[in-house]
């Protein structure tokens, strides 16, 4: 099984201010070392590491972290996209092949970010590279994506973390109609992760997850779908383990063969593993 999704760092509260003092459990430093046991008793035996910051020597970071622990199958890094020297950088990350992938923390962005031309060519340069993208963004964003999502028919793209849906109020009908419009890409996937801290950290229920996994299924169907933690964010509500066995319950309902999509196979071949 692979864990799409994960975060590692070392804690440094000025660069991290997201980390709000609310979430005090990860206001500490994470390593692969503090996973891999949990990995062992499931039974996970690869993951991506995401970046969590904006810069270069992220990448060069989770490398660090790569060439010692090989439960690291692949990296989505960040570079600057908007850069005139971007086909030059991503010559030279092409000498580092667990570099799956790219990511930029859109959520934290305006729409004319989003919407911006020049991000655009930087995204669609990717696909010359055989880079992935990696969507993040908030349920309220789904529309500019949308249109960002329209100039790029080639590139491979995963919305992370079901683009945020508002888990706790459970207003879903905006996010469902963006979602299905974003599926009807058919180069879109989507990871399922990241949803206990949309919803109510302590109080959310399996009904409220459980809604927002079915649009998600309904719309992408088990082919384009692949299981992610958002590891350590999640410890925030609960421990590694009750975010995967939700999961697992809500899979249940399916062959193994459409399990082991979400769960291995379509991470393997999105991110090349």
């Amino acid at each position: 099984m692979i864990d799409s999704h994960v975060h590692f760092w070392n804690f440094d509260p000025i660069r991290d201010n997201w980390i709000t003092e609310d979430m005090g459990i990860i206001r500490n430093d994470f390593t692969p070392n503090d996973i891999s046991k949990t990995y062992n008793e499931i039974g996970i035996t690869g993951c991506v590491a995401v970046q969590a910051n904006q810069s270069e020597t992220e990448t060069e970071f989770l490398l660090g972290l790569a060439s010692q622990n090989s439960i690291i199958k692949g990296i989505v890094g960040w570079t600057d996209l908007k850069a005139d020297s971007l086909e030059e950088r991503l010559n030279h990350w092409k000498s580092f092949p667990l570099i799956k992938g790219w990511r930029h923390i859109l959520q934290a962005e305006q729409d004319d970010f989003i919407l911006d031309d020049q991000f655009a060519k930087g995204v669609k340069t990717l696909n010359d590279f055989s880079y992935t993208y990696d969507l993040l963004c908030y349920h309220t964003q789904l529309k500019a994506i949308n249109r960002l999502v329209d100039k790029l028919p080639n590139q491979l793209l995963v919305l992370d973390h079901c683009g945020k849906p508002d888990a706790k109020t459970q207003d879903l009908k905006a996010w469902d109609e963006n979602i299905k419009t974003l599926a009807q890409n058919p180069n879109v996937y989507c990871k399922i992760s990241g949803l206990l801290t949309e919803a109510d950290w302590f109080n959310w229920t399996e009904t409220e997850i459980f809604n927002c996994f079915d649009v998600i299924f309904k719309h992408f169907g088990t082919d384009r779908i692949m299981y992610g933690s958002d590891w350590p964010v999640v410890l925030v509500s609960k421990p590694y383990t009750d975010w995967f066995n939700l999961v697992n319950k809500y899979v249940s309902q399916f062959t193994e063969e459409e399990k082991m999509k979400v769960f291995s196979s379509n991470a393997k071949a999105f991110y090349k593993i």
